[in-house]
């Protein structure tokens, strides 16, 4: 992973950062490495993630896979961090996949559960639960949808079940009773930063992904760690994304210029929210997909307010895919040219574009789409948050907002008695009806 912040700088765009506020900066980034090393070497909460790709066993992982058989189908069951890193590795390395087809039920809409559950045909169907404590509402109450639907299908769910959990809990004690295959999330790692955990991984295995590639290249990005800004692309972009914040860009549009990275973008906005929006600090994230937004979104991020960072992320080799001839004068241009060829010129164009507004933006790069780089995008991004969380003063770890909203749940299912619950009722309104 490559990162090109000189879109960013003051002597660009505005806001931007010069490169003297860069350089002061910079003594704060190497305080807060030894931080971050301290962290992980003492495998503190959440800091104990980003030793997952020395910790991390594919193994394992794979051994815990075999037990389901032949898989055509995978329906993971999950929400949150418990859902994303996983689609975000199946979705980005889909073209080299052996076939199996993945579903990832990560909302309770009921509409559309039903929808997903009667369009499959679950006896070449597996299940992959996929929950820390065993007991979040929405992937239990899913999981047991699920169930239901195995069970009214013939289908031995017992056989077609594998569980990604904690320790200790309702789930890892279902495991138990049933003998099912089980994977465990490691302790200390936060949802949001369980990408390269069993959480991601599992899905990836019966998918036929190479673990190992995406490990090395998790390891590697690892290695690029350093006491300063100008020495590590993860640091770059942590530290960039605050002082651009702090100047006036609260908004951050993750762009990639590739498909196969949208679910990547969903991933990045819940570990760049969850984990910095806190004391009213933070960056709002915004999802956006090149070229496709740049006929829905580029207006706003070159001529509305200048409050936004666009983050650009393209690999160096797109494949060819010639264009026809269409023997209209017109189109002449597009003679000899190809779709990879026109998805570069969009991407410059675009990037130049903003420049040349004086908005702030920056370039990630990788080599290609593949498991290797893959692994090291996803790294970065959680360590560049990490380092945004020790600039902002943060603990990037915890989510305390979230936690309110689960409680308030809790309390209207009738599970405990809470103030969150009581607050739903004294909902002020103000209606307008037909």
């Amino acid at each position: 992973m490559d990162v090109d912040i000189g879109n960013a700088l003051a002597s660009v765009a505005t806001p931007g950062v010069s490169r003297t506020a860069l350089e002061r900066l910079d003594e704060r980034v190497g305080s807060a490495h030894e931080r971050i090393q301290t962290g992980r070497a003492e495998r503190e909460h959440g800091y104990a993630a980003l030793n997952l790709p020395d910790e991390t066993d594919p193994d394992e992982i794979r051994a815990a896979t075999t037990a389901l058989g032949d898989v055509e189908t995978l329906i993971t069951v999950g929400i949150g961090g418990s859902a994303l890193g996983a689609a975000t590795i199946t979705d980005a390395l889909r073209s080299r996949d052996t076939g199996v087809e993945t579903y990832f039920l990560d909302n309770v809409d009921p509409a559309w559960i039903r929808a997903t559950l009667e369009s499959l045909s679950l006896e070449s169907a597996a299940i992959n639960v996929v929950s820390r404590s065993g007991t979040t509402a929405e992937t239990l109450a899913n999981f047991l949808v699920v169930r239901e639907a195995f069970e009214a299908a013939g289908v031995d769910w017992t056989t077609r079940t594998l569980v990604t959990t904690g320790e200790s809990g309702p789930l890892a004690a279902l495991a138990r009773e049933h003998g099912l295959p089980a994977v465990s999330i490691p302790d200390g790692v936060p949802g949001r930063f369980s990408a390269l955990s069993a959480v991601g991984l599992v899905a990836a295995a019966i998918c036929g992904h190479d673990l190992e590639a995406i490990l090395e290249g998790a390891a590697a990005e690892a290695d690029t760690l350093a006491g300063s800004l100008f020495e590590c692309p993860a640091y770059a972009y942590g530290a960039v994304a605050y002082a651009l914040d702090s100047r006036g860009a609260t908004v951050n549009a993750m762009m990639p210029y590739t498909e196969s990275l949208e679910t990547y973008a969903e991933w990045y906005a819940q570990l760049w929210a969850e984990s910095l929006g806190k004391d009213g600090l933070g960056q709002t994230p915004v999802r956006a997909l090149g070229v496709t937004d740049q006929h829905s979104q580029l207006q706003l991020y070159r001529a509305g307010p200048r409050n936004t960072l666009v983050t650009f992320v393209k690999p160096r080799e797109i494949p060819a895919y010639p264009i026809p001839m269409a023997g209209i004068d017109e189109l002449a241009h597009l003679e000899g040219a190809s779709l990879g060829g026109l998805l570069e010129a969009e991407f410059e164009a675009t990037e130049a574009s903003l420049a040349a507004a004086g908005r702030p933006n920056v370039r990630i790069e990788l080599e290609r789409v593949d498991a290797f780089e893959l692994g090291g995008l996803l790294y970065g991004m959680e360590a560049a948050c990490v380092l945004a969380g020790e600039l902002y003063g943060v603990d990037a770890f915890t989510q305390p907002a979230v936690e309110w909203a689960k409680r308030a749940t809790r309390g209207q299912l009738g599970a405990e008695e809470s103030a969150e619950a009581a607050a739903i009722e004294e909902k002020t309104t103000l209606r307008i009806e037909r």
